[in-house]
C-alpha cells in the first residue's frame, strides 16, 4: 500500500487563473517598447503551449516576426523585456490580487492539518510565485512550501519533466507518494515524464486540450457547495477533491 506524503501543484491556471494577468502585462510592456505586437486571447492560447516567457518570446519572434531586425544580442534583449514584464505583471497581482481557484486553499489547508508536505513545480518566475502566494493565499504562504521549483532552476521547462525530478530530489520522496495538479497537456506530460500521478483541473485556456493519461480530470477541485464537474475519469460519489479522495486514488 502507498502512503500520500506531498502535494505538487502548478501555479499559473492550476492555482490561480493567472494567464490573464501575464497576458496584459506582456501587452503593456510591448506597447511601452513600441512594439506593434498583440497578444490577443486566441494568440496567447496558442503560445501557452510553448512553455516560459522568454521561450514564448522567442517563439514569437520566429514564428511571426520574420522581417523584424534582431537586436545585436537577442538572448539579452529577450530577457530584459522578459524582465519588465515580470515586474508589471507583479504590479498587477499585487494591486489587484487574483482570487485562488475553487477548491484550493480549502485542500492545502487540510493537508497542512494532516502533515501533508506541500511542493510547487511551474515554468514562472520565483518572484511570480512569491507574490502570488503571499497576495492571494496568506502572507506567509511561502513558508507552507517545502519546495519551490520555479523558473529558471533547470534547464528544460515543461514538457520536459526536469521541474518535477527536481522537486522530487528535493522532497526527499519517489513519485508514487506524490500527486501533481497541473491544468494543461505539458504539464501533464512533465508530471508524467517524472512518473507523479497528475490530477487535471483544466483552465480557461486549457479545456480543449488532450488530458489522457492523468488520474482524474476536472474543472475545478471543487467545494462542498459548488461540486466540480468531472471532464475525464471516476470520481465516484466524490463532489470536491479533499484529502480523502486524493488517497483512494494513490491507492492508500
Amino acid at each position: 500500500m502507498r502512503k500520500l506524503n506531498a502535494l505538487i501543484f502548478d501555479v499559473d491556471g492550476t492555482l490561480a487563473e493567472t494567464e490573464e494577468a501575464h497576458r496584459v502585462a506582456f501587452n503593456e510592456i510591448f506597447n511601452e517598447y513600441d512594439l506593434d505586437w498583440d497578444w490577443n486571447v486566441q494568440l496567447y492560447g496558442e503560445l501557452l503551449a510553448v512553455a516560459g516567457g522568454k521561450e514564448r518570446i522567442k517563439f514569437y519572434l520566429d514564428s511571426y516576426c520574420a522581417d523584424l531586425k534582431s537586436p545585436d544580442d537577442l538572448t539579452a534583449w529577450i530577457a530584459k523585456l522578459h524582465q519588465q514584464k515580470t515586474v508589471r505583471y507583479n504590479e498587477i497581482i499585487t494591486n489587484r490580487p487574483i482570487p485562488l481557484r475553487p477548491g484550493v486553499r480549502r485542500l492545502i489547508e487540510e493537508a497542512r492539518r494532516e502533515k501533508i508536505r506541500l511542493a510547487i513545480a511551474t515554468t514562472t518566475s520565483l518572484q511570480n510565485v512569491v507574490n502570488l502566494l503571499e497576495s492571494s493565499l496568506a502572507p506567509d504562504a511561502v513558508t507552507w512550501f517545502d519546495v519551490i521549483a520555479a523558473g529558471d532552476m533547470v534547464s528544460a521547462k515543461k514538457p520536459a519533466p526536469d521541474l518535477y525530478q527536481y522537486a522530487l530530489k528535493e522532497l526527499g520522496l519517489p513519485a508514487e507518494q506524490c500527486i501533481a495538479f497541473e491544468d494543461s497537456k505539458i504539464g501533464l506530460q512533465s508530471a508524467m515524464g517524472a512518473n507523479i500521478p497528475t490530477l487535471i483541473t483544466a483552465s480557461d485556456y486549457t479545456r480543449h486540450q488532450d488530458f489522457t493519461g492523468a488520474l482524474l480530470a476536472l474543472d475545478n477541485l471543487g467545494e462542498p457547495d459548488h461540486p466540480f464537474t468531472v471532464l475525464a475519469g471516476d470520481a465516484g460519489k466524490a463532489r470536491y477533491v479533499d484529502m480523502a479522495l486524493l488517497q483512494m486514488m494513490n491507492g492508500e
